[in-house]
C-alpha cells in the first residue's frame, strides 16, 4: 500500500484504513535513517561519532536497549550488515508501537490529540 512513514500512518488511519504494508522502514534502515520519537535521525552524521546514547531514549527495542548511536554509526561506516539489521529492527518496532498507540488513542476517543502531540514532537 505504500503507507510507511508515521505521518502517512496517521493520515491513513484518520481516513479509515486499518492495514498498512510498506518497504519504507527497512529501506530507510539500509541507508542509516531511523524513526524516533523526536523525528528522523540519520546515523551517518558526524555528530553521532561519540554519542553513546541509544537511537531513541523513549524506545525499548532490542537495538535501543543494547547499542549506542556511536556503535551503529561505526557499523554503517564500515558497511557492516549488522548496522542495517539493527536499524530495521528499530524502525519496525517503532512503527508497530506507534500503531498500538494509535489504536489505544482511538479506543480512548483521543486520536486527534494524540496525532497533534506526535506531530509536535516529531517535527511535522
Amino acid at each position: 500500500m505504500g503507507v510507511g512513514s508515521p505521518d502517512y500512518l496517521f493520515e491513513a488511519v484518520e481516513r479509515g484504513i486499518d492495514m498498512a504494508d510498506c518497504v519504507l522502514p527497512t529501506r530507510m534502515a539500509r541507508h542509516g535513517a531511523f524513526f524516533t520519537s523526536r523525528g528522523q535521525l540519520t546515523i551517518k552524521n558526524a555528530k553521532y561519532k561519540r554519542d553513546f546514547g541509544p537511537i531513541d531514549e523513549n524506545c525499548n527495542c532490542y537495538t535501543c536497549r543494547n547499542y549506542s548511536r556511536a556503535y551503529i554509526r561505526h557499523l554503517f561506516n564500515e558497511n557492516e550488515i549488522l548496522g542495517a539489521r539493527l536499524a530495521s529492527i528499530h524502525n519496525l518496532f517503532f512503527l508497530i508501537n506507534l500503531m498500538k498507540s494509535i489504536r489505544i488513542s482511538i479506543k480512548e476517543d483521543n486520536f486527534m490529540n494524540f496525532k497533534k502531540e506526535f506531530y509536535d514532537n516529531y517535527g511535522y
